[in-house]
């Protein structure tokens, strides 16, 4: 079209000869295509017919072929070209354009930082720390009933996934029993968002409920219990391997906190305490 506008016929006839558009050649002159666009479109033609002769071939093989066809491509070249086409092997798996499939929604914040509960396992609070050992992190999912803040359900894992998050669940549950109704609140950690967790939630009848994104007072009350096992344990001394600090967070939960450390809200009693006098059921069922 250049050529036959230099001798004189106008971009309007050849086009319409052409059956073209003239906006594209009008783009294109002003945004002429590189050398390494053209070089990377020849690519591109040699891949998609290795792929369609052999779509079992990966990147790598095809750009075996494609060398052969005397265009000779780094690997990395070649797998951002399949990548985008989705030029896959036959044989590997299937890539989702989309990403990730969605997971469950996060629940509404039925606590409004109203950290108060009238009788046992009508409020739970629920969070996840860690701390570093010689061999590694260790990782701690607590559950605490606000009603006479026990620690009613914990699992401790050196990796943060989200069956953590399920195991401190069915513990408390297993230690609770009745718990249809509860009240679970959390902060949106993948954790406590995953499938697994909605589906242990559903099949106990616990309510699910989420304070907002990057807002620690929406769980304050779960955060002063990790402040405490921070000054009294995790921080005392630089723990060598991940069982010496196991051990030494059951012990605090279970002999310290629970039996000897009296709290100014439960009237100078401990959580044990508490909960014995005023419902002894609950303390008999735990």
């Amino acid at each position: 079209m250049s050529e036959l506008a230099a001798d004189g016929v106008p971009v309007a006839v050849t086009c319409r000869v052409l059956k073209l558009a003239r906006q594209p050649y009008y783009r294109w002159l002003a945004e002429p295509v590189t050398t390494r666009e053209v070089e990377q479109a020849y690519l591109a033609n040699a891949l998609f017919d290795a792929h369609r002769d052999d779509p079992e071939f990966g990147h790598r093989l095809l750009a075996d072929e494609a060398a052969r066809a005397g265009l000779v491509a780094c690997d990395r070249t070649v797998w951002r070209i399949c990548s985008d086409n989705g030029w896959w092997s036959a044989f590997g798996k299937k890539r989702s354009r989309g990403g990730k499939k969605a997971g469950p929604p996060a629940h509404d914040d039925l606590v409004l930082r109203q950290f108060r509960a009238d009788a046992p396992n009508r409020l739970w609070l629920w969070d996840i720390t860690e701390h570093p050992t010689n061999e590694g992190k260790v990782y701690l999912c607590a559950i605490k009933d606000v009603y006479s803040n026990r620690i009613v359900g914990y699992s401790i894992n050196y990796r943060m996934t989200s069956q953590i998050a399920v195991d401190a669940l069915l513990s408390a549950v297993r230690r609770r029993r009745d718990v249809a109704g509860c009240v679970v609140h959390s902060d949106r950690g993948s954790q406590f968002r995953s499938r697994k967790v909605a589906r242990v939630l559903d099949r106990h009848d616990l309510v699910g409920s989420m304070g907002q994104v990057a807002s620690a007072g929406d769980n304050a009350a779960m955060e002063s219990f990790f402040s405490l096992l921070q000054k009294n344990v995790l921080n005392r001394r630089r723990w060598a391997t991940r069982q010496d600090l196991r051990i030494a967070i059951v012990t605090w939960i279970e002999r310290t906190y629970h039996r000897r450390r009296r709290q100014h809200r439960l009237g100078r009693l401990t959580p044990i305490e508490y909960e014995t006098i005023n419902t002894p059921q609950v303390a008999l069922a735990a």
